[in-house]
């Protein structure tokens, strides 16, 4: 494959491999991102004899990973937020809720959730209950608890 440059992963990485794998990527995405990031290390053979130890530490930290995921949706669920919006004629909302506005209103309540993994199809335009999922890790998926109230 022309175009193309052999790299060995030391960690986990998102639709591109796990660690102590020899994968083939672009240069460009390798030297501007995998290396710099420490994600990855060029294949070269006294990288590659050092295949087992970085499955191995990959391993570990995706362990630790789910662990921290886990104890966060335990978190997560037994927490719920209130979010307020303005409500027009007939009881229309005004706006909706987005991503930003369920991470604004966590962090009131003291616990920190990353935007970029709310997985909102769409903004919420009703009032009432919603549950909205959340991915914690590549193996866990929880759930956000927000009521959309009228604000008074």
């Amino acid at each position: 494959m022309a175009g193309t440059v052999k790299v060995l992963l030391k960690k986990n990485v998102d639709s591109l491999g796990s660690g102590g794998e020899v994968v083939r990527v672009k240069p460009g995405f390798a030297r501007n991102y995998l290396l710099p990031e420490g994600l990855a290390v060029p294949a070269t053979a006294g990288n590659l004899s050092r295949v087992a130890e970085l499955q191995r530490l990959a391993a570990e930290q995706a362990e630790q990973e789910l662990a921290v995921a886990q104890d966060l949706s335990v978190k997560l669920g037994a927490v719920s937020v209130q979010i307020e919006r303005a409500a027009g004629e007939e009881d229309r909302m005004w706006g909706s809720v987005t991503g930003r506005d369920i991470e604004e209103a966590f962090e009131r309540v003291g616990v920190k959730v990353d935007r970029k993994r709310i997985q909102l199809a769409e903004p919420i335009k009703t009032f009432g209950p919603a549950e909205v999922p959340i991915r914690l890790h590549a193996k866990l998926v929880g759930s956000l608890k927000i009521e959309v109230v009228k604000k008074k």
